[in-house]
């Protein structure tokens, strides 16, 4: 028997020594950074940055596969033993010495998660992470003039293009509420000194929201640059309408932070046939049954802790379609990364779970 088969073999006793857990649980508990587990960040460190945000530093597992400045990532934190999902720009630079990333977050009201990683979170926290994404990036033949035009947490993106590159001729214009509210002010001042930048703030407490039309008397050549803008919505429909009118919109690049609402199979709540890749079976399912009772009743191997009281033993990748959350009736889309719990989730019309 080859050496192959021989580790196929042992593994497959392990499954069944270790069910309803799988080995792959046990070693993910002694090394969840390891290479070959689900992607998974460290906390190292979190650092203030305003009274309302924080620098959060995270050391990412070996299947980081790297970022591009001004990308962003999907984490899933645990708050109050619920896992919660959401994007964050990424503000390292791409070439850190450590290998660490970081995220700036904005506490904002009522934000679960935001509120979470600014006040609660600390150090040695396990969180999980997806592969990094966007477009909002700088082009690889570097523009000769640049505006960066950001309000608020739109600077987070931003700051990890200044750190990242170091180009000729950069302007930025940037609103905050008052002089102490500007996320990186010090940073920021420091490129102002040191010549790489020209920094206009706009404090919207004290002269109200910027008003585009002014732009011409604060970058008179702002037409002349490429330009990458990020904050409220209302500030980019202006930036657009603006760079429309006077004919340059190609431009002009932003970023949106704006959820995304996710319908599917209609409401969410009929159901449809899941798939379960890894082992080849499709079956029916309505909408209220959780996907972990699926499994089983399909003679599926289903990982879970949920009986023996530890949470989260039963997360599984979604690789295509939707689930509900039946306690919050929340609608997950399948996304690169994105895990779901099975003990929690139903079918939301067709969907494929690795198992």
């Amino acid at each position: 028997m080859t050496s192959a088969a021989l580790r196929s073999r042992a593994w497959k006793l392990l499954e069944m020594v270790t069910t309803p857990l799988l080995p792959s649980d046990y070693l993910d508990l002694v090394s969840p950074l390891r290479a070959g587990a689900d992607l998974r960040g460290r906390i190292m460190a979190v650092h203030p940055e305003t009274g309302d945000a924080a620098t959060i530093v995270i050391r990412p597992g070996r299947g980081w596969r790297g970022h591009t400045a001004g990308q962003y990532v999907r984490i899933g934190v645990d708050v109050d033993g619920r896992r919660l999902w959401r994007a964050y720009s990424i503000t390292s630079p791409t070439d850190r010495e450590d290998g660490h990333i970081t995220i700036t977050v904005k506490a904002i009201p009522d934000g679960q998660v935001s509120n979470h990683l600014v006040r609660r979170a600390t150090p040695g926290t396990l969180i999980q992470l997806d592969q990094p994404t966007g477009d909002f990036v700088l082009p690889q033949a570097e523009p000769a003039k640049v505006l960066y035009l950001t309000a608020g947490s739109g600077i987070t993106p931003v700051m990890g293009m200044l750190r990242d590159t170091d180009l000729d001729d950069v302007v930025m214009v940037h609103c905050a509420p008052q002089p102490q509210d500007v996320i990186f002010r010090n940073e920021l001042h420091d490129l102002v000194a040191e010549e790489k930048l020209r920094l206009t703030e706009v404090h919207t407490g004290t002269d109200g929201r910027l008003d585009i039309a002014r732009l011409g008397e604060l970058v008179p050549d702002w037409a002349e640059r490429e330009t990458w803008a990020c904050g409220p919505a209302g500030l980019l429909d202006a930036a657009e309408e603006h760079w429309t009118e006077h004919g340059v919109r190609e431009r002009l690049h932003t970023e949106r932070f704006r959820p995304r609402i996710v319908v599917a199979g209609g409401d969410g709540g009929g159901g449809g046939e899941v798939t379960f890749s890894a082992t080849g079976r499709t079956v029916d399912a309505d909408g209220a049954t959780p996907l972990l009772a699926i499994g089983e009743e399909a003679g599926v191997l289903m990982p879970s802790g949920c009986r023996m009281g530890i949470c989260f033993g039963c997360v599984t990748p979604l690789k295509a379609g939707a689930v509900r959350d039946l306690r919050t009736g929340e609608i997950t889309e399948a996304e690169p990364g994105v895990l779901i719990q099975t003990c929690v989730s139903a079918a939301a019309g067709p969907c494929d779970i690795e198992r």
